[in-house]
């Protein structure tokens, strides 16, 4: 059953398109992995999963009873952010507030919600400490943990191993493995780290602000947008990239014979 269905969606801010005719769908317990080089759309395509854009053109539509507030979001931190002076039982606290409604204070249904979450990640004996004086991987982990706390369904993954050293990303792939395959949680992640990523995903899908590639990672690994954004990229895949993946021009704008390069008529 679809969670979540992109149906030719187009996005983007003022006169900027940053991404356009996507069609893609995220199945109940679906784990996605989304690629593609900076500027692509990536992010931009996950504020529409959200509901934080309008599509400019074709439709986002939502099934199995999830709504727009029951999406788990982790976005990528800002220096700002990772020196917040809370306590981290706070911090993932602070998921359930779509859950509080118009009470004025969390009830006990929120704390334990999020004692809960602290508890899948590991992290109870962090609940009073200061959430800026934690390790990234720790940070992480308190994000995540707050992302649980408003959805039993998706959760948005924003480049959630970004500046992590290599056993803090193993150890948060695993914790993010075992939601989805343990606890029926789907996935859409985000991710320039696309060899690790793949070892969980079970569909990919490609940005070049248009769609290159929408599909399962046996059929991924084994296309050029495979091959060259898993390291195996040779002059005619780098021109694959250049086109789009799709013959599109590197701006995006789709015109035959192209050659801005500079994505600004987009």
């Amino acid at each position: 059953m679809a969670l979540l269905t992109l149906d030719h969606v187009t996005l983007g801010y003022e006169n900027l398109i940053a991404a356009q005719d996507i069609s893609a769908q995220v199945d109940v317990g679906d784990y996605l992995v989304v690629v593609g080089e900076n500027g692509s759309g990536k992010s931009t395509l996950v504020k529409g999963m959200l509901g934080l854009l309008t599509p400019r053109k074709g439709t986002i539509s939502m099934g199995d009873g999830l709504k727009k507030n029951q999406i788990g979001y982790m976005p990528q931190q800002t220096a700002a952010q990772r020196d917040f002076p809370a306590s981290v039982g706070e911090v993932v606290l602070s998921g359930c507030l779509n859950r509080r409604g118009l009470k004025p204070f969390y009830g006990r249904a929120e704390k334990e919600r999020a004692e809960q979450a602290m508890g899948l990640l590991s992290i109870q004996d962090l609940k009073n400490h200061c959430y800026r004086e934690l390790s990234g991987g720790q940070q992480q982990r308190v994000l995540l943990a707050r992302a649980l706390c408003a959805t039993e369904k998706l959760l948005l993954l924003d480049e959630p191993t970004a500046g992590l050293d290599p056993l803090a990303s193993q150890e948060l792939y695993a914790i993010i493995r075992s939601l989805n395959r343990r606890r029926g949680v789907a996935i859409v992640m985000v991710s320039h780290d696309v060899n690790a990523a793949l070892n969980d995903a079970r569909k990919v899908l490609c940005m070049h602000r248009t769609l290159a590639f929408f599909g399962s990672v046996e059929e991924y690994v084994k296309s050029d947008c495979g091959r060259f954004w898993r390291g195996g990229g040779h002059a005619e895949e780098e021109s694959w990239v250049r086109d789009g993946g799709q013959g599109d021009a590197p701006c995006g704008c789709g015109e035959d014979g192209c050659d801005h390069g500079d994505k600004s008529c987009g």
